[in-house]
């Protein structure tokens, strides 16, 4: 499976927990613009890689896992978009591009870009 496409069902698995508690397959299939099949065997994949826990009709929630990650995830765009408004990229241009590039970003220069981040917020 691809980094970039298991990211990306995590992400929105942890949107729509938050929204109604869990994942149903249909809401996936709509916001991805993919077909219901389509979903249920990424979720059969993500179960097996030990992401979420799934049930046939009844949609999927996120194991600690899962949940790791998608917090690991979210952390990655927060900072991503938070540099790139300190440079001067207006909110939402800098969410959207935060989300391209959270996924293909090196944990090695997301440090270094953490780093830096911070240290420009901890200047008085």
């Amino acid at each position: 499976m691809r980094r970039k496409t298991i990211e990306e069902y995590i992400e929105l698995i942890y949107e729509l927990e938050k929204q109604g508690g869990q994942a149903q397959t249909g809401a996936i299939a709509e916001e991805m613009n993919i077909t219901p099949p389509s979903v249920t065997e990424m979720l059969q994949k993500l179960e097996k890689e030990g992401y979420v826990h799934y049930k046939s009709y009844s949609g999927a929630t996120l194991t600690g896992k899962g949940r790791r990650l998608a917090n690991r995830l979210a952390k990655r765009h927060e900072t991503i978009a938070e540099f790139f408004e300190m440079i001067g990229v207006d909110h939402d241009q800098a969410q959207i591009d935060a989300c391209q590039i959270e996924h293909h970003i090196s944990e090695r220069s997301f440090q270094q870009l953490e780093k830096y981040v911070r240290s420009i917020q901890e200047k008085p």
